[in-house]
């Protein structure tokens, strides 16, 4: 494979050589200045791989439609398209692809090359390493797949497909997936995150109460918009604007990519113009579906729907990192059918109390408690999405000491280094790992690493430094931007199988700024040893620093 030319990414600005020579800090420059101005560097044909998927998610939508006795086929479309029935196979089909880990966390963009999915591959396999919600528990607190793992698991895709081929889809078609997603949670968190059950299982919960179906799957969406607008209500949004076109798969503009930094590429912080655009998006997620809730379908609903339209197709083009794509489709489809196709229903207009207190703890409760805790709370659940302020880690294998991970877990795919290999020439894949590391710095919240990573070991050139991404997605079979899968609980598991010395493999792992608060915990962790040293790291002292060390 390594002689295909469609597969090579963008080279540096530099030689390997050159790059190679330079210590720690300058190397991480050198990284951070070319991401400025061609981000991840991703070959043409990785990005028409996603392109490719998203047709295959919008193509199986249609054909699992074509079951359902209310609906029809792709010649029909238009008379159907905007009936209920077709958003609930399309959250059914959400939540059977993603489980799948046919969705969010798949292909390079998330560090997955060979094979480019996980999910099932790692979940229908007994043996694996899972993170139980009650870790130590007797029966449910397990950390390796069993056979009963794997059949649950099983059985949630036979009520998935079950679900979709049904004529007509009841609650005896809906409930068991309600009902097993959250014991499969319970035995394995990684499982119930992956399925996007704060949104599409709460939005087939609604569909379990016909006469409210509507005005509660409204405040499903409306969640979703205000609390990702919220949740970037923060100093680090702007950084992740930046970061987000200097990656961009359509504006490829360099001049643009530039002007997106204070002093391009001396002083990498973001610009003005970085700040202005972070506010714009914020300001659209809150006002146009505020415009939508009181919308009674005339032409500002036709125009805050076409905003919302192109809000989430600026997303989707940009192809991002973690690749949420077929969410963003899923969300512009259901503001369609919603609130253009269903704009007279009042969204506050539901009855059963039963829906309002899911509804009010779902979409209330957990993102507040999230937002306060984060440290107890996933981000997902929380609502609190692609807004930089993100629990990470990063984990450092002194010598050759990840290869312990390859030797002594049972898993799918080889450590990312060796999946590279497997493409391209040992320096194109140790720059290409290496840019996710700028990826991580070049986040406000990456700029901590300055002062723990001399903290967490006494040399960084004797290790090597992997994001906590990676090792979850080779480790766990799914990775998402959500650092508590790669925690203590990941890293125990890890150390009981490949038994580490002391000083072999160190963390880094930093949690998300609370809300209200002006700081980020962190802790170091020695695979063997445990914690080393905690501490906490004021957000706003970050912004005068460059995305690298600079003493």
């Amino acid at each position: 494979m390594k002689q295909f030319k469609f597969l090579q990414p963008l080279p540096p600005p530099f030689t390997y050589e050159e790059w190679k020579d330079q210590p720690f800090g300058e190397r991480l420059r050198m990284l951070c200045v070319a991401w400025a101005t061609q981000g991840y560097g991703s070959p043409a044909s990785i990005y028409v791989f996603y392109i490719l998927k998203i047709g295959l998610y919008v193509g199986m939508w249609g054909f699992f439609c074509g079951f359902n006795t209310a609906l029809g086929g792709w010649d029909t479309i238009g008379e159907w398209w905007f009936k209920l029935e077709s958003l609930q196979i399309a959250v059914i089909w959400s939540i059977l692809f993603e489980i799948l880990g046919l969705g969010c966390g798949s292909g390079a963009l998330t560090g997955r090359y060979m094979p480019p999915f996980g999910g099932f591959l790692y979940w229908l396999r007994p043996r694996t390493i899972k993170l139980p919600l009650f870790p130590g528990a007797p029966l449910i607190g397990k950390d390796s797949r069993s056979i009963i793992d794997v059949l649950l698991y099983l059985g949630l895709l036979i009520f998935l497909v079950r679900a979709l081929i049904a004529p007509t889809i009841d609650m005896d078609h809906v409930l068991p997936i309600i009902v097993l997603l959250p014991i499969l949670g319970v035995l394995d968190k990684t499982l119930y995150l992956a399925a996007r059950s704060e949104h599409y299982v709460i939005a087939l919960a609604c569909f379990l109460f016909p006469s409210d179906a509507l005005p509660a799957l409204k405040l499903v969406w409306l969640a979703i918009w205000w609390g990702a607008a919220t949740s970037k209500l923060n100093l680090h949004f702007p950084g992740v604007v930046d970061v987000m076109i200097s990656n961009h798969a359509v504006l490829r503009s360099k001049w643009l990519r530039k002007k997106l930094y204070k002093d391009y590429p001396n002083d990498l912080r973001p610009s003005t113009l970085s700040a202005v655009l972070a506010h714009l998006g914020t300001l659209t997620e809150y006002l146009f579906p505020l415009v939508l809730l009181f919308g009674t379908g005339g032409d500002m609903t036709t125009i805050a729907l076409l905003v919302m339209f192109g809000f989430h197709l600026y997303i989707t083009s940009s192809i991002p990192m973690g690749v949420p794509l077929e969410w963003n489709v899923i969300m512009v489809f259901g503001a369609f059918v919603l609130f253009g196709g269903h704009a007279e229903v009042w969204a506050f207009s539901v009855q059963a109390p039963l829906l309002i207190g899911v509804l009010v703890c779902s979409l209330v409760l957990l993102p507040v408690l999230g937002n306060l805790f984060p440290e107890r709370i996933s981000f997902l659940l929380s609502m609190r999405y692609y807004a930089g302020n993100w629990a990470y880690s990063a984990w450092l294998f002194k010598g050759e000491s990840e290869d312990k991970l390859d030797d002594h877990l049972v898993k799918v795919s080889q450590t990312v280094g060796k999946q590279l290999d497997g493409f391209y020439e040992k320096s194109v894949s140790e720059l290409l790992i290496s840019k996710v590391i700028a990826f991580r710095h070049m986040h406000l919240h990456g700029r901590a690493l300055h002062e723990l990573i001399p903290k967490a070991v006494d040399d960084i050139e004797q290790y090597t430094y992997r994001d906590g991404e990676l090792v979850a997605g080779v480790v766990l079979g799914w990775n998402f931007g959500e650092g508590h899968l790669h925690g203590t609980q990941l890293l125990s598991s890890i150390q009981k199988r490949c038994k580490f010395e002391s000083g072999e493999l160190r963390c880094i792992m930093v949690e998300s700024q609370p809300l209200f608060k002006p700081y980020m915990a962190w802790k170091i962790v020695d695979a063997k040893d445990g914690v080393i040293e905690t501490g906490r790291t004021n957000v706003k002292a970050l912004l005068d620093l460059q995305p690298w060390p600079t003493r």
